[in-house]
C-alpha cells in the first residue's frame, strides 16, 4: 500500500512535502515524493490522507493500561495523597475490571497515534490488552516489597509470570521485562535480585525514580508521608527503615541494579549533577513524563541537564490516572513550554524545539527501549509503524505553515486520523478496526462506579 500526504517527516531526515510511504507487509519499502513512488510503483493501491502528516508512530515510554478507569477518580492532590488515594480505590475491582481497564487503555493509545508502549503492571492484563488491539512495546512486571523475607517469593512468582506473559504475546511484537517499583516499595536485597535476574536473562528493566520531593526525603531523610502513613496503609509498619543519607538514584546504584542491561529510569525529577553523571555512566535511559510530574506537584525535571550528559530520553504519558489523556500531543506542547519557562530564552534553538520534542517522541523513545534499530522513524526495512495526523478539518489547524509546530503546538490525539502498527491499521479515522468499541466504553462507565463507590 502506498500512503501520501501533504507532508512526511521520517524523523531520521527532512521532511517530504507531497510526500509517500510505501509499505509491503510489516515493512517500510520505500520513502519519497508521491510523484516518484507513483512512477516507481504504479501499481500499489494507493491511500490519500490530504492535508495530513505522515509520520512514525509515537513511543509511550511510560504508562500503565489498566489504570485507564482512574481517570479524573483522583484529581486535585499532591503525589504521595494522589497515591495514596489509588491505593485504597484499587481494591473496589475485580480482574475482570482491570482487564477491561487495560483495553480502554491500549484503545486510547491507539487512537491517539502510540503504536509501542513501555508498560509496568504486576497482573499482565497489559500484555493481552496490546496483544489483542495491535500494539508493540515492552510490558514490564512489577516487584514490591520492603519486607526482606518476602522477596524470594515476589521474585519467584515474578520469574514464573514472565514465562507465562512471553507465552500470553504469542509472536506478537511485545517483550516482558522486570520492574522494581521504586526505592520507597522495595527492600535493598529486591534490586539486586531484580538486577540479577534481568542480567541472567537479558531482561529489560524500568524502575520509578526520584520522581518526588517525599520519596526523595523518604530515601535520604526517613521521613516524609512516604515513610509514615504510606508505608501504614501498605502494611510495612513494622518493617525497619533507616535513612540512608543519600538520593534516591545514589542509593539504588549500590544494588546494582544500574548494571543490568536496558535500564529505564521513570521520572527523575529529584535529581542533581551527580546523580545524573551516575545515569549516564550506567547507560540509563529516561522516561520524562511531564505532564504527570506537573500535575501531580513532583517537579520539572533538568532536561537540558540530561541532554548535556549524553542521556536517552523519550517521553511517556504515565497513565489517566494521574494524567488523564494518554495524548503524546500535550506531552510534547507541554513538556517544551515547560522548559523553556524554566531555563530561559539562551537554550530555545539548542534544546526545546519542536523538532527535539518529535525525536523525543518518537526515535529517542525507540532508543531508550533498545528498538531504534526497528521503530521510531520512517526508514527503508524498519516496522511499519506508520500514523497519520489531520492538518486540515479543524480551525485550531488551519492554515498551517510549518508541520514540526502544527504537531506539537496545535495537535492533539482527537487529530490522528490513522495508526498502523507492523503494516496493519489498528484504528482507522474513529474505528478501532481490533476491539469492540461500544463494549469497552460501557464497562468503563460500569467500572467507574465501583470507584466511586
Amino acid at each position: 500500500m502506498l500512503l501520501t500526504a501533504s507532508y512526511v517527516i521520517p524523523v531520521s531526515s527532512s521532511h517530504i512535502e507531497d510526500g509517500a510511504v510505501l509499505v509491503q507487509g510489516d515493512r517500510i519499502v520505500a520513502v519519497g515524493t508521491r510523484a516518484d513512488l507513483i512512477a516507481a510503483y504504479p501499481d500499489e493501491e494507493v491511500r490519500d490522507f490530504g492535508l495530513a502528516v505522515l509520520m512514525p508512530g509515537f513511543v509511550d515510554l511510560h504508562t500503565h493500561l489498566e489504570y485507564s478507569v482512574f481517570r479524573g477518580a483522583v484529581d486535585d492532590l499532591p503525589y504521595t495523597a494522589w497515591k495514596m488515594q489509588v491505593q485504597r480505590k484499587e481494591a473496589n475491582l475485580s480482574a475482570a475490571d482491570w482487564m477491561d481497564s487495560a483495553v480502554l487503555g491500549a484503545m486510547e493509545a491507539v487512537g491517539s497515534g502510540i503504536t509501542t508502549i513501555a508498560d509496568i503492571t504486576n497482573s499482565g492484563n497489559s500484555v493481552t490488552a496490546a496483544r489483542d488491539i495491535g500494539l508493540a512495546g515492552v510490558v514490564y512486571r512489577e516487584v514490591s516489597t520492603m519486607d526482606k523475607t518476602q522477596v524470594a517469593g515476589r521474585m519467584e512468582a515474578a520469574r514464573d509470570d514472565i514465562e507465562k506473559w512471553t507465552g500470553i504475546a504469542d509472536g506478537a511484537p511485545i517483550e516482558i521485562g522486570i520492574a522494581p517499583h521504586s526505592p520507597y516499595t522495595c527492600h535493598p536485597s529486591l534490586f539486586s535480585a531484580a538486577g540479577a535476574l534481568a542480567t541472567a536473562d537479558d531482561l529489560p528493566v524500568a524502575i520509578h525514580l526520584a520522581g518526588s520531593r517525599d520519596e526523595y526525603d523518604f530515601v535520604r531523610y526517613g521521613s516524609s508521608n512516604l515513610a509514615q502513613d504510606f508505608r501504614e496503609q501498605s502494611g510495612w509498619r513494622d518493617v525497619a527503615w533507616m535513612p540512608t543519607g543519600v538520593s534516591p538514584v545514589q542509593y539504588v546504584l549500590q544494588w546494582g541494579l544500574f548494571d543490568a542491561p536496558r535500564v529505564l529510569a521513570v521520572h527523575c525529577v529529584q535529581v542533581d549533577e551527580h546523580d545524573i553523571d551516575v545515569l549516564a555512566r550506567h547507560n540509563v535511559a529516561i522516561a520524562h513524563c511531564p505532564r504527570c510530574n506537573a500535575k501531580l506537584g513532583m517537579g520539572i525535571a533538568p532536561l537540558r541537564s540530561f541532554f548535556e550528559h549524553g542521556l536517552t530520553v523519550g517521553l511517556g504519558t504515565d497513565s489517566p490516572a494521574s494524567n488523564n489523556t494518554v495524548d503524546p500531543f500535550d506531552e510534547m506542547r507541554i513538556g517544551l513550554l515547560l522548559q523553556r519557562g524554566e531555563t530561559g530564552e539562551s537554550d530555545f534553538y539548542r534544546y526545546f524545539t519542536a523538532r527535539t520534542f518529535i525525536r523525543l517522541a518518537t526515535i529517542h523513545g525507540a532508543r531508550a527501549l533498545g528498538l531504534e534499530h526497528e521503530i521510531g522513524s520512517l526508514e527503508v526495512g524498519k516496522r511499519a509503524d506508520v500514523i497519520a495526523v489531520d492538518l486540515s478539518s479543524s480551525p485550531h489547524m488551519v492554515p498551517t505553515a510549518d508541520p514540526y509546530s502544527a504537531l506539537v503546538h496545535a495537535s492533539n490525539q482527537k487529530d490522528v486520523l490513522a495508526t498502523m502498527v507492523a503494516g496493519r491499521m489498528v484504528f482507522d479515522r474513529g474505528d478501532y478496526r481490533t476491539v469492540d468499541k461500544e463494549r469497552a466504553l460501557a464497562r468503563a462507565q460500569e467500572i467507574r462506579g465501583k470507584l466511586r463507590a
